[in-house]
């Protein structure tokens, strides 16, 4: 699935490097350690890799 907005993408590149072992899963929060719990590697790299061009900062932007 892909992102709906920036912040969106960018929690999601926040959950996906801890998933990785790249960062500490205890410094996220929010929404990325939401991610984090719920979602498998390959569903956030799949959102982490949404191109950004013309998308919302936020969704509530749209």
């Amino acid at each position: 699935m892909p992102a709906k907005s920036k912040a969106q993408q960018q929690a999601a590149g926040a959950a996906l490097s801890a998933k990785r072992g790249e960062k500490k899963a205890g410094s996220l929060k929010g929404p990325s350690r939401s991610m984090y719990k719920s979602m498998s590697e390959k569903e956030l790299d799949k959102m982490a890799s949404t191109k950004t061009k013309g998308m919302p900062k936020h969704k509530s932007d749209s």
